[in-house]
């Protein structure tokens, strides 16, 4: 299957991130290479790019995609949570431009075998690395129900996750839950017949959840704001892109903790903390698709995204 993503907000990204002749920038999810492209074509003829990504026909496609820039372009298999080692290795003197674009790509999501769909039948996978050990099999067929509970609840924002949990350990408890068919089936179950009718279909918060949970995606994006920020030169700028509300909340809360000074309680006489700001925000509200990219990309409905640049 070819590998196919179109690059959300790419007009807006272009014009915030703003990449220069020269200038060296960070792809943390190169995917098919879209943003990376536009990057390589506004920094040339000398300009660099390093593109990172866990997904081994990601990485495939965005050579094929990124050859007219041969020599141009460092490919690094890998997860986003190494970027202080990655960019120690590449890119010690800093780098003028990061972008994370967060979620599972176009061709994740088409590519039946990957298990990311709840829209066809297939093995439950969901794994971005196919290299890694846990799968969304294991979370749905081993995770005690109280932990299943947790995860559906705080990582799918899910309203039934307590009966959706209870459902699951109950029909795993006959047979396992071996296909992204059987599990939108016990989800129906689980799901009453009123609620099941409105809104979304009544698994995508679920698959959303598991997803979540089996490529530690919150727990890495957190922990990795701060090691962007630090290797940025001064005048770089990071951007993130995000499809869902708990993404969304962490990137604002560490934009805006970086773009701080003073964190001390505010019944201190005097600052204790000595914190500076190390950024300023350059997108107060986040950017969202224009009409006209939705009537053609129906999927960056919920693309949000916010930027930040160094000034020291």
């Amino acid at each position: 299957m070819e590998f196919k993503h179109i690059p959300v907000l790419f007009e807006e990204i272009m014009t915030i991130m703003a990449p220069k002749p020269g200038e060296l920038f960070v792809d943390c999810t190169l995917g098919g290479g879209g943003h990376s492209k536009g990057f390589l074509e506004r920094t040339g003829p000398d300009g660099r790019l390093i593109g990172i990504d866990q997904d081994v026909n990601a990485l495939a496609a965005a050579q094929k995609n990124l050859s007219i820039f041969d020599g141009r372009v460092t490919f690094v298999h890998s997860n986003y949570e190494n970027l202080d080692m990655i960019l120690n290795q590449y890119a010690a003197d800093g780098v003028d431009g990061i972008l994370f674009d967060i979620g599972v790509s176009s061709y994740q999501l088409d590519e039946k075998d990957r298990g990311f769909s709840y829209m066809q039948d297939a093995p439950l996978d969901m794994r971005m690395n196919q290299q890694q050990g846990l799968s969304a099999w294991q979370v749905v067929n081993t995770y005690e129900e109280q932990e299943l509970h947790r995860i559906l609840k705080e990582y799918g924002e899910e309203r039934w996750a307590k009966r959706i949990a209870q459902f699951i350990v109950e029909f795993r408890g006959k047979k396992p839950i071996d296909t992204t068919g059987e599990l939108v089936d016990v989800i129906k179950r689980a799901i009453p017949k009123s609620a099941r009718e409105e809104g979304s279909h009544p698994a995508k918060r679920t698959f959303q959840a598991i997803r979540i949970e089996v490529n530690n995606e919150l727990g890495v994006l957190e922990e990795t704001i701060a090691v962007a920020a630090k290797h940025l030169k001064k005048g770089g700028r990071l951007g993130i892109i995000t499809f869902h509300s708990l993404e969304d909340r962490i990137v604002k809360e560490k934009f805006r903790y970086l773009a701080s000074d003073c964190i001390c309680p505010p019944e201190l006489p005097f600052c204790q903390c000595d914190k500076i700001s190390e950024v300023k925000i350059l997108t107060r509200k986040p950017v969202v698709a224009s009409i006209e990219e939705l009537q053609e990309n129906s999927r960056a409905k919920s693309a949000k995204f916010r930027a930040v640049e160094k000034i020291i």
